[in-house]
């Protein structure tokens, strides 16, 4: 074969070879010492929503199921981002504010559209402890959520430790357990908000039907019983309104606070009975009422105005 006829069909044997192929090809030829060097091989996007993380609580004695949000460049940058804590209400889980609330959807589109600071999502599961210590001290969900979960979460992921980059909210037992958690705690939350909060009168408590008060609160507050006995030391050192009207109001004053409950969700007395116990001690606080019920398609459209209420504190 003549020298000519090789020449072309080396030309045509390098024409078929990919762009990629065809670069390296060159950089042999150049570069004898690259011969053997692999084509890089780009990662794959890493999951920004992780599910199914465990905490393993010894508080407890149980490991904890948390979601996670991370934002859009967390794993293009070396920078540390503020963290909100989303609690969920009685009956979900922690799967529950991405799935019907869809928090990861709006956290993306109001970084996208330079509406919000990128920032981190906890949301983790609470069961119907109402994310409080239970009266007999066993079920311990406040004292793991300080002790064990917030530490947990800024040893594990890039967060911004100070109080003022981190935020809570949640939504009907989530909002009250946002409430206690913020008002027993002011040195560690900046923000707290709460939405269609389980914050009740101690007269609504009382005149609870049995049944009702027996399945989702007297396993935390009492055992079974009725009328005045449901006014035990545990609701007084953890009913929002009790707080809101005897915490000491310097500590209140450290926390952002952000009240929002349809006018149509029975819950709407107590938010506003909480709502006149701070207006009463001069707490400065943000206070809604929307249409709408005790629902998730109210709760989805209070969580933007929530994130930009926090974005306030977080983005300086």
């Amino acid at each position: 074969m003549s020298v000519r006829l090789l020449l072309i069909v080396s030309f045509l044997l390098t024409s078929l070879l990919p762009a990629s192929a065809q670069s390296r090809r060159r950089a042999q030829l150049t570069n004898p010492s690259t011969a053997n060097t692999p084509v890089p091989v780009v990662a794959a996007p890493q999951a920004r929503l992780l599910e199914g993380m465990l905490l393993r609580s010894s508080i407890l004695n149980q490991a904890v199921r948390y979601s996670i949000y991370l934002p859009p460049d967390y794993y293009t940058s070396n920078r540390h981002y503020p963290v909100v804590y989303l609690l969920h209400g009685y009956g979900d889980n922690e799967t529950s504010w991405v799935q019907f609330g869809e928090a990861d959807r709006t956290v993306d589109d109001g970084v996208r559209a330079g509406q919000l600071p990128p920032a981190i999502l906890v949301m983790p599961n609470g069961g119907t402890s109402f994310f409080i210590n239970d009266y007999h001290n066993q079920v311990r969900y406040e004292d793991m959520f300080v002790q064990e979960l917030i530490p947990h979460i800024d040893s594990t992921f890039r967060t911004r430790t100070q109080r003022e980059f981190r935020a809570i909210s949640g939504l009907s037992m989530g909002g009250f357990g946002s409430l206690v958690l913020a008002m027993h705690h002011p040195d560690l939350f900046g923000a707290c908000a709460a939405l269609s909060a389980a914050a009740v009168t101690d007269e609504t408590l009382t005149a609870m039907p049995g049944e009702l008060y027996n399945r989702m609160l007297a396993p935390i507050l009492s055992g079974p019983v009725s009328g005045a006995d449901r006014l035990t030391l545990t609701w007084k050192r953890n009913s929002p309104i009790i707080l809101a009207q005897s915490a000491p109001v310097n500590d209140l004053k450290k926390v952002r606070w952000y009240i929002d409950c349809g006018d149509d969700d029975a819950l709407s007395e107590g938010n506003a009975n909480l709502h006149i116990a701070l207006t009463k001690r001069q707490i400065p606080h943000e206070y809604r009422v929307r249409d709408g019920a005790h629902n998730w398609t109210y709760w989805r459209g209070s969580l933007p105005g929530v994130l930009q209420f926090f974005a306030t504190e977080f983005h300086r």
